[in-house]
C-alpha cells in the first residue's frame, strides 16, 4: 500500500476527537455527539465515561432519552438495559450488544477515538 493515502483512520493509531468539557459530561450525565457520521452518546456512570451509540440495537430508541445508573444504560422504550462495561443486553432480548468506543479523558477534555468508529462502521 503506499503510505501517502495512509490516513489516521486506516493506520489502526486512535484519533482522539474531543467531544465535550468533563464538567459537562459529569452535569448532564448523558450528552449526544456525532463522530464520523455516526450518532453517540457519552455517559458519566459511577465515576467513569462511556461512549457508546445512539440508537438501542433492538428497537433503535434514543438512548439520550434513557437513563444510567448502577452500570446500565436503560432504553427509554423497553424494559431492557445495556452494561456499561460491554454493551450486552440485560437476559431475555434479542439483540445484538450495544456497541462501545474508546474514551480519553485528558486536561478536561472527553474524547472518542474515530478509528474505532470508523472500523465499526464498516
Amino acid at each position: 500500500m503506499d503510505e501517502r493515502f495512509l490516513t489516521p483512520a486506516h493506520s489502526g493509531q486512535p484519533k482522539w476527537v474531543p467531544v465535550c468539557g468533563l464538567s459537562r459530561l459529569r452535569t448532564e450525565a448523558i450528552v449526544c455527539a456525532r463522530v464520523c457520521g455516526i450518532d453517540l452518546i457519552v455517559i458519566w456512570n459511577d465515576g467513569i465515561a462511556v461512549a457508546c451509540e445512539r440508537a438501542c440495537p433492538h428497537e433503535q430508541a434514543d438512548l439520550s432519552l434513557g437513563r444510567a445508573t448502577g452500570g446500565r444504560l436503560f432504553c427509554p422504550r423497553h424494559a431492557a438495559s445495556f452494561d456499561l462495561r460491554d454493551g450486552r443486553i440485560s437476559h431475555g432480548w434479542p439483540s445484538r450488544p450495544l456497541r462501545l468506543y474508546p474514551v480519553r479523558i485528558a486536561e478536561g477534555q472527553v474524547s472518542i477515538d474515530a478509528q474505532a468508529i470508523g472500523a465499526s462502521a464498516r
